[in-house]
C-alpha cells in the first residue's frame, strides 16, 4: 500500500467510525427531529462541546427529548469508543451520563452548572455498535446545590450502567469568569437561556423531588471523580 493509498484508506476509516458512532436515533447537525431540544448553547457560533454539539466530529453528539421530568438521549457508540476489543471504554459512559445530567440542570434553572462531584456504578458492558438510551432526573436540592441521577439501560431493555452527581450552579455573569465569552455571546446566550426555561416551564411544570427508590440508591458506586 502506498503512502497516499494508506492516507485515503485512513480518512475513509475516520468517517466511517464518526458516522458509525453518531447514532442511529441522535439526530446529527442540521438533522435534528421535531422532539429535539434546542439546547440555549447552539446560538454560539462556535460551539464545539464534546458530549452535545452537533458541530463536533470527534464528539458524541448526543441530543435530548422530554421525558417526563426529565431528559433522555439515545445514543450508540463506534470503535473510536473502544475499550477491550468490542467494548465501549467506561469513561464514556460518565461523559453522557454528566452531559445529560447537567444540561437537564440547564434547562430547568437557567443556571450554568459545574460539576462538583459524580459516582458511577457499571453493571453490564456497554457494546460497540448496540443501541443504548440514558434518562436523567433531578433527585433533591435547591438553591445554588443540586442532586442528579441518570440510568443508562440497552433500548427498552437492561440496566447497564447508573450515575449519582452533584452539580454547583451559578449565574452566567458568574460564569463569564470561568468560560470564555464575549459580550455579544453572552447576551445571545441569556436570551436562549430565559427562553429554554420558560419553554421547560410550560411544558413540564417543577414537581417535588423525592427521595430516590431507583437502583440508584444501591451502595458500591465506583468513583469516578
Amino acid at each position: 500500500m502506498t503512502v497516499e493509498d494508506q492516507v485515503t484508506h485512513e480518512h475513509s476509516t475516520h468517517e466511517h467510525l464518526t458516522h458509525e458512532h453518531a447514532g442511529h436515533d441522535r439526530a446529527g447537525a442540521g438533522h435534528a427531529s421535531a422532539d429535539h431540544i434546542e439546547l440555549p448553547w447552539y446560538v454560539l457560533p462556535d460551539y464545539r462541546c464534546f458530549g452535545c454539539s452537533p458541530h463536533n466530529p470527534s464528539g458524541v453528539q448526543l441530543r435530548f427529548t422530554h421525558h417526563g421530568d426529565g431528559l433522555r438521549t439515545v445514543f450508540r457508540l463506534g470503535r473510536a469508543h473502544e475499550s477491550y476489543p468490542g467494548v465501549v471504554h467506561g469513561g464514556l459512559l460518565g461523559v453522557i451520563a454528566d452531559e445529560i445530567m447537567g444540561n437537564l440542570i440547564v434547562l430547568r434553572t437557567g443556571q450554568i452548572p459545574f460539576t462538583t462531584g459524580m459516582r458511577v456504578r457499571y453493571v453490564l458492558p456497554v457494546i460497540v455498535g448496540g443501541g443504548y438510551e440514558c434518562v436523567a432526573t433531578v433527585r433533591a436540592g435547591k438553591g445554588p446545590l443540586l442532586h442528579t441521577e441518570a440510568e443508562i439501560r440497552e433500548e427498552g431493555g437492561d440496566l447497564v450502567a447508573t450515575a449519582t452527581a452533584s452539580y454547583q450552579t451559578v449565574s452566567l455573569d458568574e460564569a463569564r469568569g470561568r468560560i470564555s465569552l464575549d459580550a455579544p455571546e453572552v447576551e445571545r446566550l441569556r436570551q436562549a437561556l430565559s427562553a429554554a426555561v420558560a419553554a421547560a416551564t410550560t411544558s413540564h411544570p417543577a414537581s417535588p423531588h423525592p427521595a430516590s427508590t431507583s437502583v440508584l440508591a444501591e451502595e458500591s458506586h465506583v468513583s469516578v471523580d
